[in-house]
C-alpha cells in the first residue's frame, strides 16, 4: 500500500508540475493562445486514448510473436510494418493475414510507415490498406504525389498519417513541414506525430499538438535521451520528453486516433522496456483521470 500510494503521489506531483509549467493545466490562457483557431475545443470528459503498437517495435519478430506482446502488454491496437504483412503480397494473403490479427482480438487499424516516391506505390500502399481493412495508412508520400494521395483518399476514405522523421529527413522533419503541405487538402491528409524525432529537432510535441490539432491523425510515442542527431530511443519516462504534457495536450483536443508506442530499443529483447513504457504511460494517465 505504501509503495502504491507513493508511486501515485510521484506521479501525480510530476503530471501537475508538467501541465503547469507548460501552460496545460485546466486548459489555461497559454494553452488556448497557441490554438489555431480552426483547433477542436476541449470537451467536459475526453475521450480515453487508445493505447496501440507499431509493430516496428517487435521487427525481429514473427507476426504471431507480435499478437502474443500484444496481448501482454495490453494493447489492443495495432499498425503493422511490411515485415509483418509484406506490401507486395496477393490481396488474398494480406486479407487472411489482417484476419488473422483481429481474430486474436487486436484491432488492426493501420500499417506503416509506408514510402511513396513514384505513383505505382501510391496505388499499391492504398491498395494493400484497402485489402487489410485498414483505416489509416502511416505514410511518406513525395510532395508532387499528394495530388493522388488525396484523389485516393476520398475514393477509399482511408486515411493517410504523413510521419516526420526529425534532424536530417528532407522531406517532412517536423509537423509544420507536413503541415505546409496538407494545410488546404482534404481533412483525410493529416499527420502521423512522431514525439521523439519532433523533439529531436528541439520542439516541444505538446504545443505541436495544440498547433496542428484538426490533422493529428496517428501518434508514434516514444521517449528520447536527448536532442539532435545523436538522440535515440529511450524508455518512456527516462528520456527529455515531458509525457505528462503531452499526454494531457492530446485529451484536450479530444484526440479520437490511435497513440502507438513505437518502441526500437534494445530490437532483440524489446519487450521489457516496452512494457515498462506502457506501464509508465498508463501511470501517467490514470493519475491524470482521477
Amino acid at each position: 500500500t505504501v509503495m502504491k500510494h507513493s508511486r501515485k503521489h510521484f506521479l501525480r506531483k510530476l503530471a501537475a508540475g508538467s501541465l503547469a509549467a507548460t501552460g496545460l493545466t485546466a486548459l489555461g490562457p497559454a494553452v488556448q493562445a497557441a490554438r489555431p483557431a480552426t483547433s477542436r475545443q476541449p470537451e467536459t470528459d475526453p475521450p480515453p486514448l487508445q493505447l496501440g503498437l507499431a509493430s516496428y517495435s517487435l521487427r525481429k519478430f514473427s507476426l504471431d510473436e507480435v499478437i502474443q506482446m500484444c496481448h501482454r502488454t495490453g494493447l489492443r491496437h495495432l499498425a503493422l510494418k511490411s515485415m509483418h504483412l509484406p506490401l507486395d503480397a496477393n490481396p488474398a494473403y494480406i486479407r487472411a493475414t489482417a484476419a488473422k490479427v483481429r481474430v486474436a482480438g487486436i484491432d488492426l487499424y493501420g500499417a506503416g510507415v509506408i514510402y511513396m516516391r513514384e505513383p505505382m506505390q501510391v496505388h499499391q500502399a492504398f491498395a494493400y490498406a484497402q485489402a487489410a481493412g485498414l483505416r489509416v495508412i502511416i505514410g511518406v508520400p513525395n510532395p508532387e504525389l499528394l495530388p493522388l494521395v488525396e484523389k485516393l483518399a476520398k475514393e477509399l476514405d482511408i486515411q493517410v498519417a504523413i510521419h516526420n522523421h526529425g534532424p536530417g529527413d528532407k522531406l517532412y522533419p517536423s509537423p509544420e513541414s507536413i503541415y505546409s503541405h496538407i494545410k488546404n487538402l482534404d481533412e483525410r491528409i493529416g499527420i502521423c506525430i512522431d514525439i521523439g524525432h519532433t523533439r529531436r529537432i528541439e520542439l516541444d510535441p505538446a504545443q505541436e499538438v495544440l498547433k496542428y490539432a484538426d490533422r493529428i491523425l496517428d501518434v508514434h510515442l516514444k521517449d528520447v535521451n536527448q536532442t539532435g542527431a545523436e538522440g535515440h530511443n529511450i524508455e518512456m519516462g527516462r528520456g527529455i520528453i515531458d509525457v505528462p504534457a503531452f499526454l494531457a495536450a492530446l485529451r484536450s483536443i479530444s484526440y479520437q486516433g490511435v497513440v502507438s508506442f513505437e518502441y526500437e530499443k534494445d530490437p532483440d529483447d524489446p519487450l521489457p522496456g516496452l512494457a515498462e513504457s506502457v506501464g509508465y504511460v498508463r501511470g501517467v494517465l490514470d493519475v491524470a483521470c482521477e
